[in-house]
């Protein structure tokens, strides 16, 4: 059977619907639900199906046990115009994102640059979607956040660093933004817990198992460690990114950041770090968008290699895939569908995606 048989089409607006009224279900408020689930929506529909809905499960299964507090107070302890440290309070990582990035951005507007980094917060999605409301804002953002450990520092097998993505976003007036998203890992550590629900093998050289052996099997990886992209240079960026997300905004970092998967006793401690930047503290905001649009164009009327048809920007594929998805639905696979089913029955919703 193809993974195109395996998933069903849902429409953006009915899973929304849906997952919301599921959410408010575990204590979260019409206003806190509104931002949860858009920010997993908002993934699904860029293909980033990894931070998507698949992940509901186990954002409210930890809100149940205890271990995020859905009503959080979050508050911001802030000591300099323009840099402050946001305490989540053990709050849903989304709502503390978006809380962060919105003072962020509040600061670089005001002042030229705004800094905020977040202490107490979870996974909170893919790190692009932050980056995309910055630029929507018309300011540049850099943003940093750690996670459970997954990577090895260079030389060892034992798991210490998280993922780490690292990610900028940059206006371009009236154009997709320039958004670079990308885990400090050889490859997004979801990929191999979809390739676990899967029950399918992963490729050599994205893991090494316990006893730091190679391996392809995505269970052994989970409970082993992923490699670093590029080698020590991944090492170092995954090093980079908890020291400003975890060491310096006060929050867990290293081992001391826990598994939202396998710790089902302890709250997550994830740090995250944004820095927004006022383009017109540099330079007026038309001449940076000539600029930018200058070198956009440029690399896209680079020289190909045989067989490319085309050099994409980044964030260029996340935009077609929305419009595509925005159009023709949301494709699930039928273990997510049945992960949302049981919620459905486990909380009295009436069931409709189908």
């Amino acid at each position: 059977m193809s993974t195109q048989e395996k998933q069903n089409y849902i429409k953006p607006r009915e899973l929304k619907s849906f997952a919301k009224v599921l959410s408010k279900k575990y204590g979260l408020s019409d206003s806190d639900a509104e931002i949860f689930i858009n920010n997993l929506i908002d993934a699904n529909l860029s293909g980033v199906d990894t931070h998507g809905l698949t992940r509901l499960s186990i954002y409210l299964k930890r809100i149940k046990l205890g271990l995020i507090n859905p009503k959080a107070e979050m508050t911001f302890q802030q000591t300099f115009p323009i840099a402050a440290v946001l305490d989540a309070g053990n709050g849903l990582g989304q709502i503390a994102g978006e809380k962060a990035v919105g003072k962020a951005i509040e600061m670089a507007k005001a002042y030229g640059l705004g800094a905020v980094g977040v202490k107490n917060s979870q996974h909170f999605g893919a790190l692009g979607y932050y980056c995309s409301k910055a630029a929507k804002n018309e300011v540049i953002c850099l943003a940093f956040t750690n996670a459970e450990p997954a990577l090895p520092p260079w030389g060892s097998y034992e798991a210490y660093f998280g993922t780490n993505p690292i990610a900028m976003g940059v206006p371009v007036k009236n154009d997709v933004p320039v958004i670079i998203d990308l885990s400090t890992s050889i490859v997004a550590r979801g990929k191999i817990i979809s390739a676990a629900k899967q029950k399918t093998a992963i490729p050599e050289g994205w893991a090494l198992d316990p006893e730091g052996n190679p391996t392809t099997d995505p269970d052994k990886a989970l409970a082993g460690s992923v490699l670093t992209m590029a080698g020590p240079k991944g090492y170092a960026l995954a090093m980079m990114a908890d020291i400003l997300s975890g060491v310096l905004s006060g929050s867990g970092f290293g081992r001391n950041v826990h598994s939202m998967y396998k710790d089902l006793k302890n709250p997550a401690e994830v740090g995250h770090f944004f820095l927004c930047i006022n383009i017109e503290a540099f330079m007026p905001k038309e001449k940076f968008y000539e600029r930018i649009n200058k070198m956009k164009q440029e690399i896209k009327n680079s020289a190909r290699r045989q067989g490319v048809e085309e050099i994409r920007i980044p964030g260029e594929k996340k935009a077609n895939s929305r419009a595509e998805r925005l159009k023709n639905g949301i494709p699930l696979d039928k273990d997510v569908l049945d992960e949302l089913k049981t919620l459905a029955e486990e909380n009295n919703i009436e069931w409709n995606l189908s």
